[in-house]
């Protein structure tokens, strides 16, 4: 039997995707293969609206073995107008990653290695909320920590009476860093410290999310 080359996607990766993806963007170019309005959830609906195609409808259900999203969270708006979302409780964070769950496999994990996924996960990269990167870009709206992804956990939200929230994504996670540069030639016990307590400590977040 002839094996199937996994489906690997670049989501918002304009030009820089990571060799062995696909790219999707809302401009085309050399390895985009879905071009459309990432922030369009609304299909039709969303088009009428004023948004662009919308790229997602292109994506089967569970078809998706890794996700690379790298530098474009920190950029999604809180709300859109025109599709009677509620500032404060709605959030398109909750829409794109919806989307992500949807079209990504359910996790499996090495044989050997039950905290090494294979297929069924996403990584994501954003600046670290206590980094100047957060903010150096004025087009950036959000800034994100490592407990911002709890909140695509539906067991949290169930611990912590937020299963109201409206998020049918359901993802467990694991992250790492992007250590800044001063600290590079620390020991791991100091590293960890500045985390907790300085500024700078880390330019980036790097999340790993596994579809439950």
């Amino acid at each position: 039997m002839k094996e199937t080359k996994p489906f690997k996607l670049a989501i918002a990766c304009g030009q820089n995707i990571p060799e062995g993806f696909v790219g999707m963007d809302i401009h085309p170019g050399k390895g985009v293969k879905y071009v459309g309005d990432i922030l369009n959830f609304w299909g039709k609906e969303g088009e009428l609206q004023g948004r662009g195609k919308s790229v997602w409808q292109e994506i089967p259900d569970n078809s998706v073995d890794e996700i690379d999203c790298t530098m474009f969270v920190e950029h999604i708006p809180h709300i859109i107008e025109g599709h009677g979302m509620i500032p404060g409780y709605d959030d398109c964070f909750y829409l794109f990653f919806n989307e992500i769950h949807r079209i990504l496999k359910p996790a499996e994990f090495e044989e050997n290695n039950p905290n090494q996924p294979i297929r069924g996960f996403a990584r994501i990269v954003t600046p670290y909320y206590s980094s100047p990167r957060a903010d150096q870009d004025p087009t950036h709206i959000r800034r994100l920590c490592e407990a911002s992804y709890l909140y695509l956990n539906q067991d949290w939200l169930k611990a912590n009476k937020l299963d109201h929230y409206p998020t049918k994504a359901d993802f467990n996670f694991s992250y790492a860093y992007n250590i800044n540069g001063r600290l590079q030639n620390r020991n791991q016990e100091f590293v960890g410290n500045a985390l907790q307590t300085e500024l700078n400590a880390a330019d980036d977040l790097i999340v790993t999310l596994t579809k439950k």
